[in-house]
């Protein structure tokens, strides 16, 4: 398990619930899955490994290979020990604890939340650490969080502040829910005019930092923000933005400004997305020595999946090779369902399936529905989404008839996941040997 230098050894993972999935019983809330499965288990089902093409999967139906995500997360389990990150990966990715479970077994050192419904089905899967990419001022929220924070003593939470009246407002909630243990809280700094959240002048934050001081609610252990919304990024740019977050530790360090505890369990510095994290790896390298350890915590989601589109052109493997590369491990699978002309041809998978909010889906492959052949999807491309159809344009002599199957490639893992509760997790031959449980 990847280890922060000089911070809490103790392991983390999951807990039981996790395995509890598998009693889940197979029914029609459940996309593609077949017919004849009904009132199985979905361990009974995954123990049948079924084949996704002659095992009784209606179509449209998406696939995860197993392969390729096994083959992610070792590959950011190895870059984050190779540069010394500890790694909180966002879950509002994929919101499946199956694959939690595994990042954690990759060396996780917890698992990021951006809104208080995350956290709450993160802690019903027995996650342990969780950072809250976002500032918390919802007071039901802070009333659940409270309890949380007060029944188990080895949970562990971290949150954005990012106001001086947000963090009056978490701290009149966390009073009057009688919360026992104050809330570790990171000021956020925003990365830009014009960017999304955080604070914008070192100033600011200073004063934000002071309102913290002044509760006994909160704790401050850290900074953190996110580098994917500076304006206009580049690789200089980026990393600019990145030293001013270090120096805002620094600075915060050296003027006591930090909680003691975070003497302990480390300073936290966090930043990374998933299209900039080799910048953060650079700078964070760099960090100077402070007061206590620092946990310098990275928090790119992406990479379970990652895809065929949007990351497969910003993911910083592209620009150090040398480090390993990444594999798209979604497949959406249509059927032809009509062929009006020479020229199109529709699927029955759409809108409701696909994601399409930066890409559209890539046809990669037909599989033949006279017999079973696989074949590259020469001549045919993805031009439109309708709800429920996939707009095919094809080329002269492109080979394409209604009953094939088109297999395509997507863009965007946080907007593929969500469109389905239960994913199955396919060998490459078609074995299908479980089944991905997402919470959205």
């Amino acid at each position: 398990m990847l280890q922060p230098t000089s911070i809490e050894e103790a392991p983390l993972a999951a807990d039981r619930p996790v395995a509890g999935l598998a009693d889940e019983l197979v029914d029609h809330r459940f996309k593609a899955l077949p017919p004849d499965a009904e009132g199985l288990t979905v361990g009974a089902l995954a123990a049948e490994r079924r084949n996704l093409f002659t095992g009784g999967f209606t179509t449209p139906v998406l696939a995860l290979s197993a392969e390729s995500v096994e083959h992610n997360l070792a590959l950011l389990e190895t870059y984050a020990e190779r540069h010394g990150l500890a790694f909180a990966p966002h879950g509002k990715t994929s919101m499946s604890p199956q694959l939690f479970a595994r990042q954690l077994e990759h060396g996780a050192w917890g698992i990021t939340a951006a809104v208080p419904h995350q956290a709450r089905v993160y802690r019903a899967y027995g996650i342990r650490r969780i950072f809250l990419a976002n500032e918390l001022v919802d007071a039901v929220a802070l009333r659940w969080l409270a309890g949380e924070l007060d029944s188990d003593p080895d949970f562990r939470f971290i949150c954005y502040v990012d106001s001086v009246r947000g963090v009056e407002l978490m701290d009149q909630a966390l009073r009057a829910a009688g919360a026992s243990r104050p809330v570790d809280v990171v000021v956020e700094l925003g990365a830009g005019e014009g960017a999304r959240t955080g604070v914008r002048t070192e100033a600011e934050c200073v004063a934000v930092a002071d309102a913290v001081a002044a509760t006994s609610t909160l704790r401050l252990v850290g900074v953190a923000g996110y580098e994917g919304e500076v304006p206009d990024a580049s690789g200089e740019r980026v990393r600019e933005w990145l030293r001013r977050l270090v120096a805002l530790a620094v600075a915060f360090d050296r003027a006591g400004r930090f909680a003691a505890s975070a003497a302990d369990e480390g300073i936290v510095i966090s930043a990374g997305g998933s299209a900039w994290f080799d910048a953060v790896a650079d700078v964070f390298t760099r960090i100077p020595e402070l007061s206590g350890p620092v946990l310098k915590l990275l928090r790119s989601g992406a990479y379970v999946s990652h895809d065929d589109g949007h990351y497969r052109h910003l993911t910083p493997f592209n620009r150090v090779p040398e480090e390993g590369a990444l594999q798209p491990a979604f497949r959406l699978w249509g059927q032809v369902v009509s062929r009006p002309s020479p020229e199109q041809a529709f699927l029955n998978a759409g809108k409701r399936d696909a994601a399409y909010d930066l890409d559209l889906p890539q046809a990669q492959v037909v599989r033949s529905g006279r017999d079973g052949t696989v074949r590259p999807a020469t001549g045919v491309a993805v031009s439109g989404l309708s709800d429920q159809h996939t707009w095919v344009r094809t080329e002269p002599g492109a080979e394409l008839e209604v009953g094939d199957w088109v297999g395509m490639g997507l863009s965007h893992p946080c907007t593929s996941f969500d469109k389905w509760q239960l994913i199955p997790l396919v060998e490459a031959d078609g074995t299908v040997t479980d089944y991905i449980r997402t919470f959205f």
